[in-house]
């Protein structure tokens, strides 16, 4: 069943892509307008941060949505929080007993897995593609972090009942963060954060770093021990050695 997706939403179905984000960015060249949603059953290419091959079978949420904001492209990393909220939602929506946390810099957790994706990348001539993939039926294996499908905790859910539900908060949330800026959003985000004021590790590219967790900043880079800022790195928990009994 195709999803029933309001204005301003243009969606654009496929069965089988590379991926959603380069057929969204062709389009942008074209002049497609904003919320132009590219839409796949399954993508042969899918990639997330950092040109990590995403795993894409039949059966999980994958699409990509063109946004031409009007503020400085420096901003657009603020998107992938305004992402990860609406992911929230829907996580919160459609398990209601599973513990959904946001893990920095725009992870879903559920139960401490790992259930989504989002890549952010520059359109031509103008413009931001905003690619989503969430774990619906499948989970990848043999992942960094630990990795999670919602049909353990809610068997009957669908793709597209997952994007008829995501959408629209996705676009209320992008509409806040256009009119009152990156503010609210940093604060919501922050009240549903794993790991706030406590130990983590960042791995960088030549190095991990450890540290309190403080908060972000008001661009989104994470605060580690109330005075380091960090731009792009991933977040792991350490495991905390439960205190032994006394006898």
């Amino acid at each position: 069943m195709t999803p029933r997706l309001p204005p301003p939403f243009v969606l654009e179905e496929r069965a089988c892509v590379g991926s959603t984000n380069d057929e969204a960015m062709a389009l942008a060249g074209q002049g497609a307008l904003e919320g132009t949603l590219v839409w796949a059953d399954q993508q042969t290419g899918g990639r997330g941060r950092r040109g990590r091959n995403w795993v894409s079978p039949p059966g999980n949420l994958y699409f990509s949505l063109i946004l031409r904001p009007d503020v400085p492209l420096a901003r657009a990393a603020e998107l992938g929080f305004v992402a990860a909220l609406a992911i929230h939602d829907l996580a919160v929506w459609a398990t209601p007993k599973a513990d959904i946390r946001l893990k920095w810099p725009n992870d879903v957790l559920a139960d401490g897995a790992k259930i989504s994706g989002i890549l952010l990348e520059p359109a031509s001539p103008s413009g931001i593609v905003l690619g989503i993939g969430i774990n619906i039926a499948h989970a990848p294996r043999d992942t960094p972090y630990l990795a999670a499908a919602l049909s353990q905790w809610n068997t009957s859910l669908t793709a597209e009942a997952a994007l008829d539900y995501l959408a629209p908060r996705l676009w209320r949330l992008y509409e806040v963060w256009q009119s009152q800026g990156f503010t609210p959003i940093r604060e919501r985000w922050l009240k549903h954060a794993k790991g706030v004021g406590e130990p983590i590790e960042v791995k960088l590219e030549d190095r991990t770093l450890t540290g309190i967790f403080t908060g972000l900043d008001d661009q989104g880079a994470l605060i580690l021990d109330g005075k380091t800022r960090i731009l792009a790195g991933d977040v792991f928990f350490p495991k905390i050695a439960s205190k032994p009994r006394l006898s």
